[in-house]
Formats: C-alpha cells, structure tokens, sequence
C-alpha cells in the first residue's frame, strides 16, 4: 500500500487540535449487478477505486453496483469528549455509513463534505466502520460534472466513493460549529459571526505576533488597524482565533472587495475598488493517477504556483468542488477563483448545448424538457446544493465570481436562481450563464462568452460586463504524455511546441489584447492541464511536461492589464 496521503488537516478555516485522520488502507467490496457476485479489494482511500492511486483501477462502478467500504481504527482513551464528529471531505454519490455495526447516518451529494454526530456508537479502542456507496454518473439527474459512463473527448473517467478525506474529531458540548467572516474595506471592518451553544466567546485578530482586534461578541465588527488589503499581487492574509469556554478555533481573513463598477466608458470588474483584469485558466482538476482526487497537498500547490508564476492571477474551477486546502492555496498564495457549481441534470444533447448556440439559437431556460431538466428532484437537489456550496466556501478569500450554469448543462430557472444566489451572498459577482442560453440583463451581471474556432470580438454596446470566460484551447500532443496515442481532442491542434507558441502568441496580441480596450474585463484560456485525450493543457495529464516556456507566458499575460 502507498504512503498515505492527504493527512494535513482538511479544514484551513476552521483548524482544531482534535483531530484523527483515517485516510489510508481500507477494505472495499465490490458487488456485481447481481447482488450476489463479490471482489474483494485493499484500496488506498481517499482515491477512488476507479484511479490509479487507489491501487485498484480496474473497474467502473455501474449505476446498479455496490461499494462496501470497512476500516478498523483505534481511539485513545484521551480523544474522546462530549460530542465526536466523523467527517467525509466527499463521497460520490450516496451512502449509508456504519460505526461498529449501526447505522449512523446516509447523505447524497458527489462534492460535498458532511459529518455524522458518532458519540453513541463510537469507543475507547478498537471501532470499526462501514459505507455503503451507490452511484448512478450520467444514469442519474445528480450533481456529476464532467464524469460519464462512456467516457471520451470532453467526458472523463467516471469515480466513485471516498474521493477526499475521511477525518474524526472530538468536541465541547459548547464547541464552535461554525464562523462567517466578511470583510469590508470601506469601513476598515470585519464582521465576524460565531455558531456556537456557549455564552462565553473571545475573538482575537492577529497580525504576525500582534493581536490588532479582539471583541467578546458572538457576532462582532471589529476595526483593522493600518489595512493592508488582499490582491494577487499582495496575498495579505490576517490570522483570527476563537475561543468558548471549551473549544479553540483557528482561522484567517483578507480584506478585500469584489463589485462591478464603471471606468468611465465600460462596466468593468472590480478589486478593491478599481478596474482589475481577471487573466486565467479554466481549471477541470483531474489527474491522471487519482482523477478528481490531487496527489497529494504538494501538487495541489504547485501546480498553483507554476500557474502563477506565468502570469495568470485567476483560476476557473470548472464544475468541481476541490478539497478546501486548494482554496487554502489559492488565497494564500494570491489566486482569484472563479467557482462553477457543479452540473447535472437529463442527457446531454450535443445538438442541444454545443450545435444550436453557435447559430444563434435563443431559448428559455424556464422549458424544462428542451434543456434535459424535467427530473424534479434533481432540480431540488441542485437548489439545495447552491445553498452548501455557499456555506461551504463562503469564506474564501480568493472566491470573486459564482458560476452557476455552464454552457446550457442542467440549466434551468437562472434568473430565479441568480436572484437566491445574490441573497445568500453578495459580497461576489455572478456569471449566471457561462457561455449561451443567456437569459438577459434581468438574470446575469455577466455578458459571458465562449469562443472557440472564430476570432475573438466582444459584443458592442452591451451594457454589461464583458467576460470571455472560455477560449483557446490550443493544443500540442507530447510523446509519452498522453492518455490515448491514438484518441487525441482539440481545438486547435498543432504539431510542435514553435507553432504552439507562435499561434498562441498570435492569439493573445493580435485578437486578445486590443478586445480589453473595447470592454473586455476578463479572459480564461481553455485550460491548466491535459485531460485524457483532451490535449489542450498548459501542462500534459500527468503534470511532467510543461508545453509552454514560462518567461514566454510571462511576458504575455504582462500585456493583459488595463491601459
């Protein structure tokens, strides 16, 4: 079995002492369609039993199959206290869970985390516990993503089960559930909220070595001395403890500001404040030996890193929710994130989402049946969904822009549904509708454009902001470095890493650049990686080749700033 992976503590904004990990070797069953056919499998969680790095690989997990997880673990006699949460990072898609031989609790959800309360069940020494797991990919209406059963070009390997960390911890009756912080650099204030049964709560801010704030206010707004605010260029992060009678908290802040405002000529996105072009990569998160699941905490930043390091200051995480220590990254190391919720819905009709809006075809997005949406508890589950994903990143510091639907998959009910968005948070910009199907002014705050083989124009006197929010995808095969020789998917297929770096240059000076002077405020070039045989990555599938030089990369993405 591998070394285990992930074991750093999986929740950077609300960190504890109390803390288990059980990532690591585990007993899985597979049973077959039939109820009655099994295999028996050792599996290196959290990577699913679909990737390589479980150590399993091998098979599929059909929508009529069955995953039975079982691990043994020990707790010693001093982790127990009052209340004892287990934790899943995120299980595709519904389990039921076990801790020695009764149920704990059942959840259903692909990308979300979620705790069962085990101090019943749980024990000083030796504990066991049991999942069940089922998941019907595109045979449902769930949450998927880009996840299919056939996979092929812009599908992907499907996964299922434990694909993030599987943690334990103990707590105080008065334990501190949750916190919400919510910067305001008008005011030089932070507000933070505290969710906790306890009566007796300290905040402290710090800065370095410094406290700069405390209040004793579950819900405080507390004045930051000499701001110094948050941007790519200046990752300025604040650090923020919390205390109850009984708990201890960490935590951390940026004080930064995300709205929409006018240059003078064109509605531009705004950072603290100012005109700020958004240049990224859309970022599908895949990898070759653990699929949704990184490596490893390393990768996850390196890859941050390189992307940075290129020039780019933004990263569209496209329909996936990453482990929270990639956020952790982000805002850290001064990456804007633009966040999609993650799709699902009916069959995906190409005719449908990829043929009719490039010749203009217009629809309302109210028909469930033309978009695939008629399943009425996939819709209510997707609403649901909208709410935790809220919850759950809420506060990100890099977090700038929601995505809610892309390119027409699953969409339904946008104008609806932005208006929900923008009452659960708005302090970020929406793009409602990334790519076609816009439904007008009255839904996003975004005019979001996806453009691939045409060249690049905005549309004139839109009174929106103007985003490409995807283009390019030029790319290069690298001998030894992609899935399938023989399968290859792009847009622009080019035979050597000369012609890549010509045409992409041509690319960014000759159609981009001058698009910023008639209102472009953002640019996502298609994409961070390799994916499959979907070729079109800065860097190969694997993450060993990177196709493009990086001072040549800097030097564009230099160009890309307001004049």
């Amino acid at each position: 079995m591998k070394k285990i992976s992930h074991t750093e503590y999986p929740r950077p904004q609300l960190e504890r002492d109390s803390y288990i990990n059980l990532n690591g070797e585990w007993d899985l069953t597979h049973i077959k369609s039939d109820h009655k056919s099994k295999i028996d499998y050792k599996i290196n969680v959290p990577f699913s039993p679909e990737s390589i790095a479980s150590g399993i690989g091998s098979f599929i997990l059909q929508p009529d199959e069955e995953l039975v997880y079982k691990k043994q673990f020990e707790i010693p006699s001093d982790f127990i206290h009052d209340i004892t949460l287990l934790h899943f990072g995120a299980v595709d898609y519904s389990c039921i869970c076990f801790i020695n031989g009764k149920e704990v609790g059942s959840h259903k959800g692909g990308f979300l985390p979620f705790q069962f309360d085990i101090s019943n069940w749980i024990q000083v020494g030796k504990n066991q516990i049991q999942l069940m797991v089922k998941d019907p990919t595109d045979f449902g209406p769930q949450a998927r993503g880009k996840q299919k059963l056939k996979r092929g070009g812009i599908w992907y390997t499907p996964q299922s089960g434990i694909w993030q960390t599987v943690w334990l911890e103990s707590v105080s009756k008065d334990y501190i559930k949750d916190i919400k912080i919510t910067p305001n650099i008008d005011t030089k204030t932070v507000e933070i909220i505290v969710t906790t049964d306890s009566n007796d709560v300290t905040i402290q801010i710090i800065d370095g070595n410094k406290i700069i704030g405390e209040s004793s206010l579950k819900t405080a707004n507390i004045e930051i001395p000499n701001m110094e605010l948050w941007a790519p260029e200046n990752p300025k992060l604040y650090d923020v403890l919390i205390k109850s009678s009984s708990d201890t908290v960490k935590s951390y802040f940026g004080m930064r500001k995300f709205s929409i405002g006018f240059d003078g000529k064109f509605k531009r996105l705004f950072l603290n404040n100012k005109p700020y072009f958004h240049n990224g990569l859309l970022d599908q998160g895949y990898w070759s030996e653990g699929l949704l699941t990184p490596p490893n905490d390393e990768a996850m930043e390196k890859e941050i890193k390189l992307m940075k390091e290129m020039g780019f200051n933004m990263l569209r995480k496209h329909i996936k929710i990453e482990p929270l220590r990639w956020y952790y990254h982000c805002d850290r190391l001064g990456v804007l994130v633009w966040q999609d919720f993650v799709c699902g819905g009916g069959a995906y009709e190409t005719w449908k989402v990829a043929y009719l809006p490039f010749i203009g075809w217009k629809t309302k997005d109210t028909k469930y049946k033309f978009l695939n949406r008629t399943d009425e508890a996939g819709r209510t589950e997707f609403i649901s969904e909208i709410d935790k994903t809220v919850n759950l990143l809420k506060n990100t510091v890099s977090l700038s822009v929601w995505v809610l639907f892309n390119e027409g998959w699953g969409q339904f009910d946008s104008i609806q549904l932005t208006e929900k968005l923008k009452k659960l948070d708005d302090t970020r910009t929406i793009d409602s509708v990334s790519g076609w199907y816009d439904q007008g002014q009255e839904s996003s705050e975004l005019k979001s454009l996806h453009l691939y083989y045409q060249k690049l124009k905005v549309p004139k006197k839109e009174k929106r902001v103007i985003v490409l929010s995807e283009f390019g995808g030029y790319s290069l095969k690298t001998e030894g470095h992609v899935f399938d020789e023989n399968k290859l998917f792009g847009y622009k297929i080019l035979p050597d890493k000369q012609s890549l770096e010509t045409e992409y240059k041509n690319l960014i000076e000759s159609e981009l650049i001058p698009l910023i002077d008639q209102g472009l405020s953002a640019s996502i070039y298609t994409q961070v990686s390799d994916v499959e045989e979907e070729i079109n990555g800065i860097v190969t599938y694997d993450r060993k080749v990177v196709k493009f030089d990086i001072d040549f990369m800097k030097n564009l993405n230099a160009k890309l700033i307001y004049k």
